[in-house]
């Protein structure tokens, strides 16, 4: 019996466990992938954040969600939780299994799963010798001898079994249903069509990430000022909080969607607006795959998360701590975002406003 090819590979299980930002920046390789076998489905392996994704993906014919316990947002389990899951791999018969990870993660445990769950085909970064555990390997280098975007290093991986695409944006599909609901939404707070207005989503799943929140009250006020452009202001529901702080202290008056709208009404009020104004967050990249420009408070934390293809503005703080990879800042100062001055985003986001018609006909890359 041959062994098994990755251009007869009918099936394959994209494994992303962590965060719906992380699941976006996989879709360009997802989408090599799909497009290099016909009739090829993709199934989704993430995280619950991860696979709220799934209706908004076109590449991915299916979901399935799995709080792995080696991500750091996982959920302890069990270990018998992990092998009556790795029995429901088996039974699902993949042709081939592609872990996507960053350069701070291993694939290693989920590769290991995916051979357990007897899948023939396995591929993933790793830095030594994986034997077994994946039939197909790339030498990881990062961040050693390089850093790339996250994108790219994604896209490069699946270029070793000869996966390619020319389509390197990320995706997400707006529904139309999501659009109307949205439009009414802004109708109904005297946001027509036509009228340009500005996103802002003030919150981040890491502390690290986050933009102080009177920077963000002070950024409101002056752009509100400036521009006379209607200010709204997305997040969760558990982020209620920090968004009624940030219009209590901005002085002017602002519109708040956050706990209203699902992923994908979020989705179609990012493809609306005018700009969108995020920390590095997942609406961020959701902007960038919708190619609405961007002003990003872009902590230093990483370096590989920054918008890609898309007009966009990069506000920071240099600092010598840069690149700490860390949720919570070590220094305790959290210098590279609290000391971007409102003044220095208000000008990002006019400038980003005035580009507008060249930002949606012609996206750059990064």
């Amino acid at each position: 019996m041959s062994a098994p090819h990755w251009n007869d590979a009918r099936t394959i299980l994209c494994v992303r466990l962590d965060s719906m930002g992380d699941v976006l920046m996989c879709t360009p390789a997802m989408r090599a992938l799909r497009q290099a076998r016909p009739g090829r489905t993709l199934t989704l392996l993430s995280s619950a954040s991860g696979t709220a994704l799934a209706p908004c993906l076109e590449d991915v014919d299916s979901a399935i969600a799995y709080a792995a316990p080696w991500i750091k947002a996982g959920a302890p389990h069990p270990p018998s939780a992990d092998s009556d899951f790795i029995g429901q791999l088996a039974e699902r018969r993949f042709d081939a299994a592609v872990v996507f990870t960053s350069f701070s993660q291993s694939a290693l445990p989920a590769a290991l799963m995916c051979y357990m769950a007897g899948i023939p085909l396995r591929l993933g970064h790793c830095r030594e010798n994986p034997y077994r555990m994946l039939s197909h390997w790339v030498a990881d280098g990062e961040p050693g001898t390089r850093i790339r975007h996250e994108v790219q290093r994604q896209l490069d991986l699946v270029a070793s079994i000869g996966c390619r695409t020319d389509e390197t944006r990320m995706r997400f599909a707006v529904r139309a249903d999501d659009l109307a609901a949205v439009r009414g939404m802004l109708e109904a707070r005297g946001i027509g069509r036509g009228r340009p207005w500005i996103l802002m989503h003030p919150g981040a799943s890491a502390a690290s990430r986050r933009y102080p929140p009177e920077r963000w009250a002070d950024v409101i006020g002056a752009l509100a000022r400036r521009t006379g452009c209607p200010i709204v202001l997305t997040g969760e529901t558990h982020e209620a909080a920090l968004i009624d702080g940030i219009r209590a202290g901005c002085g002017v008056a602002t519109c708040s969607l956050a706990g209203q709208l699902g992923l994908g009404q979020l989705g179609a009020a990012i493809r609306l607006a005018t700009v969108v104004v995020s920390n590095n967050t997942g609406p961020a990249h959701i902007a960038a795959a919708l190619g609405t420009p961007l002003a990003t408070l872009y902590a230093l934390t990483n370096p590989q998360h920054t918008p890609w293809q898309v007009e966009s503005r990069l506000l920071y703080h240099d600092v010598p701590c840069r690149f700490c990879y860390k949720s919570v800042c070590p220094e305790g100062h959290h210098d590279c975002l609290g000391k971007v001055a409102p003044a220095t985003v208000v000008d990002a986001v006019c400038s980003l406003m005035d580009a507008r018609p060249r930002a949606r006909a012609s996206p750059r890359r990064p």
